[in-house]
């Protein structure tokens, strides 16, 4: 009897045993994007949409551990008269940036859009462009030095057509008005004065077009490494990629090998996937277009890992991500589809392609 006693005890301490092992060691689950990536995954976001938008806010908290300002750091909105800044947008998205624990990467000190109609009337010679150019960077710069992780310093500086640098050219949309008032050392410049303002900060060049552009790809990397060769302070290059699921996989593995090869950080800071290219006025997103859409976030997140070294990764960043709130529909006039969340935050296809393509 106390054999049989002491044999069943054992098989209970066995089961224990058994279930207890169980208990520790449970499948895991990728919760979302930012847990699934080795370096940040990020949005382009409004102050706007934080502050009246639960699901917004909510969905962005839960996916995201960087963000980009859309708008709010723009030269038009700070400084709408001259001497006159404002910081208020701004400086809520900072902290709720604190709050919670997130990156930010400022966009944008100099672009030759969004600018105050005071800039663009502005009338003075050489000396009084400089100080112009400088006092907004410096300023700006200044006031969330230790608050943000990077800037792009320069947006947008190279023409679509050739390569060259935005200049004169304004019937086109090519023009830069920095370029005519500065000359063409006016980048070098804008790095050197973003440096001097806040030293420890991440500092970009950002454009778009790599990945179907040759000649801008191109003259982007010879700007960058010549820059480089001064002992300009540049970190990295911002690559915007708005694409669409058309682009050739062979290309955008090009051109991120090509950035790669300058050393400095790549940042895929602006990227959607447009689904309708071609404006057509009667499209339907179908599960075929879901499908090529989420094909392409995958390989561009596969692509990006295993092309850019580590220590050159700062990170994915969409450029928002509900298509409630892109841009391209309202710019383009046009129907698309072009990012992970549909227009009521639910995840789409192309937001499990994603996760998927970051897993490590």
């Amino acid at each position: 009897m106390k054999y049989c006693f002491y044999i069943g005890l054992l098989l209970n301490i066995l089961l224990l045993q058994a279930c207890k092992k169980k208990a520790v060691a449970p499948p895991v689950q990728i919760a979302n994007l930012k847990s699934a990536s080795s370096f940040p995954v990020g949005a382009a976001i409004s102050s706007i949409g934080l502050q009246n938008n639960y699901v917004y806010q909510g969905t962005f908290i839960t996916e995201y551990n960087s963000l980009t300002p859309d708008y709010e750091f723009k030269f038009d909105q700070i400084e709408q008269q001259q001497g006159h800044v404002d910081y208020t947008a701004c400086d809520y998205i900072i902290n709720f940036a604190l709050q919670y624990h997130i990156r930010v990467h400022a966009h944008t000190l100099i672009w030759h859009q969004a600018l105050p109609a005071w800039v663009l009337s502005f009338s003075g010679d050489s000396l009084a462009w400089e100080n112009l150019f400088k006092t907004h960077i410096q300023t700006e710069a200044a006031h969330f030095k230790g608050k943000v992780s990077s800037w792009d310093v320069v947006n947008e500086a190279i023409r679509d057509n050739n390569g060259a640098l935005r200049n004169n050219d304004i019937q086109t949309g090519d023009g830069s008005i920095w370029r005519r008032h500065l000359g063409p050392d006016y980048i070098a410049r804008a790095f050197q004065y973003a440096h001097e303002a806040d030293p420890g900060a991440f500092l970009f060049y950002n454009d778009y077009g790599q990945e179907w552009n040759g000649p801008k790809l191109d003259s982007m990397i010879s700007l960058v490494n010549k820059l480089k060769q001064r002992g300009i302070p540049i970190s990295g290059i911002g690559m915007q990629m708005h694409t669409d699921i058309n682009v050739s996989n062979n290309n955008l593995t090009s051109a991120l090998q090509k950035l790669a090869a300058t050393g400095l950080k790549i940042h895929i800071s602006e990227l959607d996937i447009s689904v309708n290219p071609n404006n057509k006025a009667n499209i339907v997103f179908t599960d075929t277009l879901q499908l090529a859409q989420a094909a392409k976030y995958q390989f561009i997140a596969e692509t990006y890992r295993a092309i850019v070294p580590a220590a050159q990764q700062y990170g994915i960043t969409t450029w928002e991500f509900s298509d409630h709130d892109s841009w391209i529909p309202a710019f383009f006039n046009r129907k698309d589809w072009p990012l992970p969340f549909d227009a009521d935050y639910k995840k789409k296809p192309a937001y499990y392609s994603l996760l998927k393509g970051l897993k490590n």
